[in-house]
């Protein structure tokens, strides 16, 4: 886009004025039809210049306007032409060719356009997911699971060093009463009367588990199920059974973990007790009604909370400590933890803990996300009797799809709730968000197909960018060049929603460039023209576009299908 060679020209015309290298801030006006670059150079340098910043906008524009005369090929100087609006901004609209320059890096970088090095490399986790093997995940799991993914896919596309880790709550007492309830039901299985503890889990999960049991083991605890090795053995059963399916559910979501870290082991390995240890040896630990306290609100927290409780047991955010001492002492010195809103009270806690034990402030960061809400005709869709709950991550994906289900889950600021309309994600016409941008994909390889030639053949070299001259393939090109600024953006701001924002609109671009002045069922014909020089570009063009699209795709986990069945009905 030569914003550079915008710079200069503005500074070549200051300079006449007696400015040396004024601060030239660019940015692209939110009306297209006022440019393609604007400046407020004007208007900062009122004050200096003593001069009204619309009669210095004029002069400056007056200065380039008879630089741009001057070339008798306009695409020499980049610039088509400069006017004053408002106040003293400066508007810069750039010739055709400078404008569809920019496609020769998108086709020179292909796969790996919008990839930048920002994160030099560094070590970073992403933790997600972590759902307790107590049951079947459910959709607050699932959000999870496509946000905490696209988040992990952004920060590589940005240049970190990204690890995904699942953390699994497999101690403490909502795993005895997993085991508790399996018993009751096992108990049930044999005909024996009993009835499934006071918080304990109720769905016909619970019934397969027993089911497993006795069918392995018999009738060998009815006697005496609430025994130590009947518990251990409903214990490690249960927590076995639902982490297969839990694997089997993120498999199938095609979400591939690098670590799988159990909190059982920061028992087994002495790291909670040592973590107490060294938070007591801080200084920033008290006793008090028989119970060991932290004072968090030395770290922003509303109020000191228990870390040992009366009965000497941890409360459950000390062994979080402990892990996340952990993860920094495994080199992992960015962290980021993608959980539902439920955790809001635990960020404060385990941030105070950290920074008790010597920390940087804000480590580990996270992201929160709201719940999910599905429904179909407007009305909610809730009950899922195997699960004793709402409608299952795996249920829903089987239901909807992968890539539905991914694109759903991201397409929405985590902070916001989400509304997952079954009615639109089961629609396979352009009106659902997915399919739009996939088709728009599959448009553009039709081409190729057309053609009867392979993507990688279509190049720059040769090319005569300067015929594109229509409003639609301006905004199309520069709507692709924006592709890096906004990876680069969504990953600061862990947002992978603004990727699909940005995938719709430019889909739309696409759409209405691809059906332009070609009313046919063969809108290829738009591209494929006799004219060698046209059709070069815009096979170019093409090509440009499928790179963005399947490389937007690629970062949230999304499939660019290069043929889809409805993809050339209209």
């Amino acid at each position: 886009m030569s914003e550079e060679a915008i710079r200069q020209a503005v500074n070549h015309a200051l300079s006449g004025m007696g400015v040396e290298d004024a601060d030239v801030r660019l940015e692209e006006p939110k009306d297209p039809s006022h440019g393609d670059l604007a400046t407020n150079v004007a208007l900062t340098l009122a004050k200096k210049l003593g001069r009204s910043p619309r009669v210095i906008a004029k002069e400056i524009a007056e200065e380039i306007a008879s630089r741009i005369s001057s070339h008798i090929d306009t695409e020499d100087f980049g610039i088509e032409s400069v006017s004053v609006a408002g106040p003293g901004f400066l508007n810069f609209k750039l010739s055709s060719g400078q404008v569809a320059s920019g496609l020769m890096e998108i086709i020179a970088a292909d796969d790996n356009y919008g990839r930048s090095v920002e994160g030099g490399g560094e070590s970073l986790m992403v933790e997600f997911v972590s759902a307790n093997p107590t049951g079947p995940m459910h959709l607050g799991h699932a959000r999870q699971a496509a946000l905490g993914d696209a988040i992990a896919g952004l920060l590589d596309w940005t240049g970190w060093s990204v690890s995904r880790e699942f953390y699994y709550n497999d101690a403490g007492a909502q795993i005895d009463r997993l085991a508790e309830s399996v018993g009751a039901r096992y108990q049930q299985h044999f005909g024996q009367d009993a009835e499934i503890p006071e918080g304990g889990y109720q769905g016909d999960y619970i019934r397969e588990i027993a089911a497993d049991l006795a069918e392995e083991h018999g009738d060998r605890f009815v006697e005496d199920p609430l025994s130590e090795e009947a518990l251990d053995v409903m214990r490690e059963t249960a927590v076995r059974m639902l982490r297969e399916e839990q694997d089997r559910d993120l498999s199938d979501f095609g979400l591939h973990f690098d670590v799988y870290f159990l909190e059982s082991s920061l028992y087994e390995d002495g790291q909670v007790e040592s973590t107490a240890a060294a938070l007591r040896e801080s200084g920033k630990v008290y006793d008090l009604d028989g119970a060991v306290w932290l004072r968090t609100t030395e770290y922003g927290d509303q109020k000191d909370r228990v870390m040992i409780k009366s009965d000497g047991s941890p409360t459950y955010f000390l062994p979080d400590v402990a892990y996340h001492m952990g993860k920094w002492g495994r080199g992992f010195h960015q962290a980021i933890n993608v959980q539902g809103a439920d955790h809001h009270g635990t960020v404060a806690r385990v941030q105070a803990g950290v920074q008790a034990l010597g920390l940087p402030e804000g480590y580990p960061e996270y992201v929160l996300h709201q719940m999910v809400r599905v429904e179909r005709d407007g009305k909610e869709v809730k009950l899922s009797k195997r699960a004793g709950s709402n409608i299952t991550f795996g249920e829903l994906m089987t239901k909807v799809g992968v890539d539905v289900t991914r694109y759903f889950f991201q397409m929405r600021k985590p902070d916001g709730h989400l509304v997952f309309d079954l009615d639109l994600a089961l629609d396979q016409s352009d009106k659902n968000p997915v399919y739009k941008v996939q088709y728009a994909h599959a448009r553009m390889c039709s081409i190729f197909k057309k053609a009867g030639m392979e993507r990688s053949s279509v190049g720059t070299e040769g090319v005569d960018l300067s015929v594109f001259t229509t409003e639609a393939e301006r905004e199309l090109i520069k709507a692709l060049l924006r592709f890096p600024d906004l990876v680069s953006n969504a990953a600061r701001l862990r947002a992978p929603h603004l990727i699909c924002d940005y995938l719709e609109q430019t889909a739309g671009a696409v759409n209405s460039w691809y059906h332009a002045g070609n009313p046919s069922r063969n809108p290829e014909l738009a591209v494929l023209v006799e004219d060698d020089r046209l059709r070069n570009a815009r096979l170019a063009l093409a090509r440009s576009v499928q790179t963005v699209l399947r490389n937007g795709l690629a970062i949230l986990g999304i499939l660019a299908p290069e043929q889809m069945a409805r993809a050339d009905e209209e």
